[in-house]
């Protein structure tokens, strides 16, 4: 398929700029994607679409508060640098981008925090993703990771045009984030609150764990038209031998696997080998899934509404078929949906 055929015209209202006050209170389109029905229901109704003895699979990814503001050495221009990810701890190394990038050059210096009490030099300016900055802090390596932490910001996505505020640092996470590594957020995770949970175990619906570092590709432009010469940046990904053991035991027993979010479902499928069995890994994955493709490892999918061109929209109709996903989005928009991280739910289901 080609990129134009996940165009559409997405009115700037229906973009959720907030939260709403209670998680699962959200709507939530339910499409069969067998038949390309649809129904209008509340997020906090979707354990009626599955049983006892069903697994929900989530991404316990954290996202970590990755903007911080800046000061350019002698000149004191303003530089926003958003963390990508520590590529060593010992030499406080990271990979980041920085804006305006033409103002930055090797050996420039940047001062963070009202008093400059954080510097980092530029070391590297050829990365493919920006740059390599190394933080100049003597102390001992969890001082320095907190110290930093407190001078950034939630990493709101670029569709969300405000700054972000302190309720951010809660609501841009799930309520089960253990794995620090994400710049952005598992959003089908978000609708899960902790009564939701509790009413998981009372069905016997079972949740499970894996892990996939969401970084910026998922946000980065598509400018080619064939989707097949797209590459996606790469993120870290583990599946445990445990996980992979029960999820497959589920598939076999018939029980139906529910991937809460199309990070989990390009996770299980980078993992795939017969009969939609997945296998433990512990590594990186550039999986880039569009239609026509057959997901084999799932047989639910939980997602929010993205935006115009996305690799996650163009995962969703993978997995629920091309044309009935788009018919979704288009009741989705004459319905008044929200849209992005912060908006409502769809969950795909046969």
């Amino acid at each position: 398929m080609k990129l134009s055929e996940f165009g559409f015209k997405l009115p700037d209202e229906l973009i959720a700029m907030r939260p709403l006050a209670n998680r699962d209170e959200s709507r939530m389109l339910v499409l069969h994607r067998k038949t390309g029905e649809i129904e209008h229901r509340t997020f906090s109704d979707i354990l009626e679409y599955f049983n006892p003895f069903d697994m929900f699979v989530f991404n316990n990814t954290q996202v970590f508060p990755a903007k911080l503001l800046g000061n350019k050495e002698k000149t004191g221009a303003r530089i926003e640098v958003f963390l990508l990810r520590e590529l060593n701890q010992d030499h406080k190394l990271w990979d980041v981008l920085v804006e305006p990038a033409r103002k930055i050059r090797i050996g420039n210096k940047l001062y963070f925090g009202l008093d400059d009490s954080m510097v980092a030099e530029v070391i590297d300016n050829t990365t493919s993703r920006g740059r390599t900055l190394r933080f100049l802090y003597d102390g001992p390596h969890d001082e320095f990771k907190t110290n930093l932490y407190a001078l950034g910001n939630t990493p709101l996505p670029p569709y969300i045009n405000r700054d972000a505020e302190e309720e951010d640092a809660l609501r841009y996470q799930t309520i089960f984030a253990s794995q620090e590594g994400a710049v952005v957020a598992p959003a089908a995770g978000l609708h899960f609150s902790r009564e939701l949970m509790r009413l998981m175990e009372i069905h016997d619906v079972e949740a499970e764990y894996l892990t996939l570092h969401i970084g910026q590709g998922s946000f980065r432009e598509i400018d080619v038209e064939d989707l097949t010469k797209h590459r996606l940046d790469s993120e870290q990904m583990l599946v445990t031998d445990e996980l992979a053991h029960k999820v497959n035991a589920k598939r076999d027993n018939g029980n139906k696997i529910c991937a809460v979010g199309t990070s989990v479902l390009r996770a299980m499928e980078s993992t795939v080998g017969m009969n939609g069995h997945i296998k433990a890994y512990n590594g990186w994955t550039n999986k880039f899934i569009f239609p026509p493709y057959e997901c084999t490892t799932a047989d639910a999918l939980v997602t929010n509404f993205h935006m115009p061109y996305s690799v996650m929209l163009m995962l969703t109709s993978a997995f629920g078929g091309y044309e009935n996903v788009m018919n979704a989005y288009n009741t989705a928009i004459e319905q008044k949906y929200r849209f992005g991280a912060y908006g409502d739910a769809m969950l795909v289901v046969d």
